[in-house]
């Protein structure tokens, strides 16, 4: 299934900052970075609560925000893309 992972995290101190490094880093671990706070995670299911459970405990509810989109299987009659972009496309779910 495809999972749209958006995220903001406050950065006005190093903690922040930390938390930004973290979680792009983890998002990378399960997807393709498609903007810069934007993955495409093509992931099973266990794969999506384990991504999931290390994001929530990750960022601060209080200062950040975390977004999900669940695109599911038949994705790609979901997503219209214009302009430059990768050429990777990703049709197995990504382990890193």
């Amino acid at each position: 299934m495809l999972v749209l992972v958006t995220y903001d995290v406050s950065t006005v101190d190093y903690i922040g900052a930390r938390r930004l490094r973290k979680i792009a880093k983890t998002c990378v671990n399960y997807g393709i970075r498609v903007q810069k706070s934007v993955f495409e995670c093509n992931v099973m299911p266990a794969q999506w609560e384990f991504l999931k459970a290390e994001l929530l405990k990750i960022f601060n509810p209080d200062k950040d925000s975390l977004r999900f989109y669940f695109l599911g299987s038949n994705w790609q009659r979901r997503v219209e893309h214009h302009g430059l972009s990768s050429s990777f496309e990703h049709e197995e779910p990504l382990i890193v």
